[in-house]
């Protein structure tokens, strides 16, 4: 404590230079600076004291009002008023005197200006020391001391919200122009901080003000940090790549590539013929279930080729308003032969699909058009009309209406094994 006094003290004589370079260095306060304390605890007086007379250790009461303006989250004032009880205790001379006191203190946020934010952010830690007037009265005569002080102390903060605090202070008073004792049993001649007292208190701190947050739990440059550190993980977030195709998230256009396709610098899978089938996938059923050996690979997993089909691998496309299919996606239509000639037991739906733009009933007959085209076409190739279910799905309004290019993917004939 002997070693905190001329600390505190600095504090106080610097805090109005402090005060105002911060507030120059600061383009926005966003935080409250108003606070209203009240604590109660413990005191012992420790001299002077009369022989015979003493108090227990410790001994009630004291209690402890004040009001704190911080100029910034390090430095700040504080007027304060406060109580002590001293009665005999035990094998005492019986005496009952009360302290009253009233100070002006700096204030210094030790927990900001040691940085206590870089390993918590409930927990605070405040220096305050300065002087003021005190008035010790006896209970049993009309006996009056009036004195000056110098206090200094330190209180522990636990943040229980960000409007309350609860607080633990410990405070050394050191009187000058003491008269009498603490018993008020004796006059002293000896003047001088002569008079030393210790109170210990627990409380609560009341934040006032319209913003969230008060300058004791303020962290410089807070904002700032929060802002880099949104920024790292947002771009931590885009270097990702969800679908494992190569291509980071924030320069992949198409979010859900299969695994192992093979994809351009912007992770869109490679389909040069455009007809919605990776150019990778559509190779690889071609070349091995296409085939009408007997040694093909897939001839014997029909339940993939099947999962393929239905889950709209294999598609016929068509141009704005038109039932006839584009040149570059008949391959579909050959595929579905192919499987229904190695299969002759299967069925398909023959799904007819239609974009948003233009009247309902309209989009409706254009699907029915589009999958009745693609099952003349297969029924021209000998495949039995009772294996072919025609579906008109009408419109799909499953991708943005006003994307000519997303409009150009549901224009499609679907189908699905049975």
């Amino acid at each position: 404590m002997k070693k905190l006094i001329p600390i505190l003290v600095f504090a106080l004589a610097f805090t109005s230079m402090s005060a105002q370079t911060e507030s120059e260095k600061s383009t926005k306060e966003d935080y409250n600076k108003w606070s209203v304390e009240l604590a109660g605890g413990f005191n012992k007086p420790q001299r002077p004291m009369a022989s015979g007379y003493f108090t227990s250790t410790p001994s009630p009461y004291v209690a402890d009002l004040g009001v704190r303006y911080m100029f910034n989250n390090k430095f700040g004032l504080k007027a304060d008023f406060g109580y002590n009880s001293f009665q005999g205790q035990n094998s005492s001379k019986d005496f009952d005197t009360k302290y009253y006191r009233v100070d002006l203190q700096a204030v210094a946020n030790l927990g900001r200006i040691m940085s206590f934010e870089t390993w918590t952010k409930t927990i605070g830690l405040l220096g305050h020391a300065g002087f003021g007037l005190a008035q010790l009265e006896d209970q049993n005569s009309a006996w009056k001391d009036r004195m000056g002080n110098f206090m200094a102390g330190v209180t522990g903060q636990i943040k229980l919200s960000d409007r309350i605090a609860l607080t633990g202070d410990f405070t050394t008073i050191l009187n000058a122009s003491q008269d009498g004792t603490f018993d008020a049993a004796t006059t002293r001649t000896s003047r001088g901080f002569s008079g030393i007292l210790f109170n210990g208190t627990v409380g609560l701190t009341v934040y006032l003000g319209k913003n969230v947050k008060h300058a004791d739990w303020i962290i410089d440059n807070e904002s700032r940090l929060d802002g880099i550190d949104a920024k790292i993980a947002a771009i931590e977030n885009k270097m990702l790549d969800s679908d494992k195709d190569g291509v980071a998230d924030y320069l992949d256009e198409e979010a859900n590539t299969p695994a192992g396709t093979m994809v351009d610098t912007k992770g869109r899978s490679i389909d040069k013929n455009n007809n919605n089938v990776p150019d990778e996938t559509e190779a690889y059923i071609l070349k091995n279930y296409g085939s009408t050996t007997n040694n093909s690979p897939l001839l014997t997993n029909n339940e993939l080729i099947k999962s393929l089909i239905n889950g709209g691998y294999v598609a016929v496309y068509f141009d704005f308003n038109k039932s006839t299919p584009t040149n570059v996606s008949t391959e579909g239509t050959d595929f579905m032969l192919t499987y229904l000639r190695n299969n002759p037991t299967a069925t398909i739906d023959i799904v007819g699909h239609a974009d948003e733009i233009g009247r309902s009933a309209y989009n409706d007959k254009l699907s029915n058009a589009r999958a009745n085209n693609v099952k003349n076409t297969l029924v021209k190739a000998n495949v039995d009309a009772s294996r072919l279910n025609v579906i008109a799905a009408g419109e799909d309004t499953s991708v943005d209406i006003d994307s000519e290019n997303a409009r150009r993917l549901v224009r499609r004939v679907t189908f699905r094994v049975k």
